[in-house]
């Protein structure tokens, strides 16, 4: 059972910053990991959190830094609502680490995975054309995963070219969605399944309602060995990557690629500048007519 504290720490989390689900879980199961290892967290003191870093030495930088961080937010709020006079938090550790760049797949990658789902989908079989209708969305408009899959059939643009949607901490968002999407959603639409309210529905009497993100992460790995890609490469979130690197090769605002990605602070999305700097040293690596001269001292 957690603490009265941690419960009122929760419900700030889900009234006032909107937090998911999953996000919840994850902060109640860390603090509730670090409850076991010293006490009543409300109580510990910095002596406390002390030991607690030391119990915490054999973790990865990140993982570390996920587990201080929400330990952080937790005592922060006590103070804020008077709940103690003091923030113990400043004996926790703070790891130094570097966010990996994300992986994407360049043009003639996901060109080929196109080529398969349409050459699939002209056969006209249900499963094809919802794979191309999915490929469509992830690529063409950067959806995550579950954004993708819990879609409800009240999402599907009629006359604006748009899907509004509610994304990552209850934020909504408007996405485009291309001539392309429209004409792949269209023909899924028309062997679609009825009597769910859901755009992608899930097997019969599934709890959801709605294609899984595992069944999703599945049907494209699957349609990547099928189009000859690693499908160890390949995954929604790294389509979002492909949509939001493409992009901004192609010259987009940066703000812009915020608000399309629905990123709430745009340090986000300043990732992808780095991976598009990378592939302009690796362009100028390559290419530059110097580059084939050999180095002389």
């Amino acid at each position: 059972m957690s603490a009265p504290a941690t419960d009122a720490f929760l419900a700030m989390l889900a009234a006032e910053r909107g937090a998911a689900a999953n996000t919840l879980a994850a902060y109640r199961s860390d603090l509730a990991g670090a409850e076991q290892l010293i006490g009543p967290l409300a109580e510990a003191g910095e002596g406390d959190l002390g030991r607690l870093a030391a119990e915490w030495t054999d973790l990865s930088p990140a993982t570390l830094a996920r587990k201080a961080s929400a330990l952080r937010q937790f005592y922060l709020f006590l103070v804020e609502e008077g709940l103690r006079p003091d923030d113990p938090s400043t004996a926790l550790p703070r790891p130094a680490i570097r966010r990996p760049l994300p992986r994407i797949l360049n043009h003639a990658e996901v060109a080929r995975l196109f080529t398969t789902a349409e050459a699939e989908a002209a056969i006209g079989t249900a499963p094809a054309l919802r794979m191309l209708a999915l490929l469509e969305m992830l690529y063409g408009s950067g959806l995550r995963a579950t954004e993708l899959v819990s879609l409800p059939m009240a999402a599907v643009p009629r006359d604006a070219p748009f899907v509004t949607l509610i994304g990552k901490g209850g934020r909504q968002r408007m996405v485009p969605v291309s001539t392309r999407a429209k004409a792949a959603l269209g023909d899924w639409l028309a062997v679609r399944p009825t009597g769910t309210r859901h755009l992608f529905p899930g097997r019969a009497g599934a709890v959801a309602g709605h294609l899984t993100r595992i069944r999703l992460y599945q049907l494209i790995r699957e349609l990547a060995a099928r189009a000859d890609i690693d499908p160890a490469r390949v995954s929604p979130h790294v389509l979002r990557h492909a949509f939001a690197t493409h992009l901004l090769e192609g010259g987009a605002d940066l703000r812009v690629l915020q608000t399309l990605l629905g990123h709430a602070d745009i340090s986000t999305t300043q990732i992808y500048t780095h991976v598009d700097a990378a592939r302009l040293v690796a362009l100028v690596n390559e290419r530059h007519p110097l580059a084939a001269r050999a180095h002389s001292p």
